[in-house]
């Protein structure tokens, strides 16, 4: 952070405030505090009998692969209301939208995704202008080499295995940055 969003000083110091635990960006000359919390990803997996519906990127990052409908909450929007309205925008899709099914951290990009299970409400849907095509996919169909996000193959797996075991149940987990693999590891694999 070059300047400060309040006052425009170019005065900032990255350091720990009085009474934090954290290191912040502290603007010297009005004094504000400038917190960066994580970016919230809202989404749904959207269901028609035993499909799912998916929608292949129009879009940077991972153009030209497939996801679940999801994006970022914008602000003064609840997050089951945002996870509606990225179904709307990228699928035509019109959802019910039902239980927080899973919250996946990523904290090295500081994001954390929430992703509801829903209910398609007719098959009158399509591209939106972020999606190149928009399917509905049986397990065996899920083209699982062209998923855009880990996020997202995470939460088909889980809800594959909860299926298959008769229960759904809510997910939380973490999904820590890649870490590069040494040559001697990726040959002895």
């Amino acid at each position: 952070m070059n300047f400060c969003s309040k006052c425009g000083s170019d005065r900032m110091q990255f350091r720990i405030p009085p009474g934090d635990t954290l290191p912040r960006f502290v603007c010297d000359a009005c004094g504000t505090i400038h917190y960066q919390n994580p970016k919230i990803v809202v989404g749904c997996l959207p269901e028609w009998e035993d499909k799912v519906l998916l929608c292949k990127r129009a879009i940077e990052p991972r153009y030209g692969l497939w996801t679940l409908p999801a994006g970022f909450r914008e602000n003064g929007e609840a997050v089951p209301a945002g996870a509606e309205r990225e179904t709307l925008e990228e699928a035509n899709a019109h959802v019910e939208i039902g239980e927080l099914y899973t919250m996946i951290s990523l904290p090295h990009i500081g994001q954390v995704y929430m992703i509801f299970r829903a209910r398609l409400l007719d098959l009158d849907f399509g591209p939106g202008s972020e999606s190149l095509d928009v399917r509905l996919f049986a397990e065996d169909e899920i083209p699982w080499s062209e998923l855009a996000f880990r996020t997202i193959r995470r939460t088909l797996e889980e809800y594959y295995a909860d299926r298959k075991a008769g229960a759904f149940r809510m997910h939380v987990s973490t999904l820590e940055a890649h870490k590069p693999v040494a040559p001697e590891e990726s040959a002895a694999g």
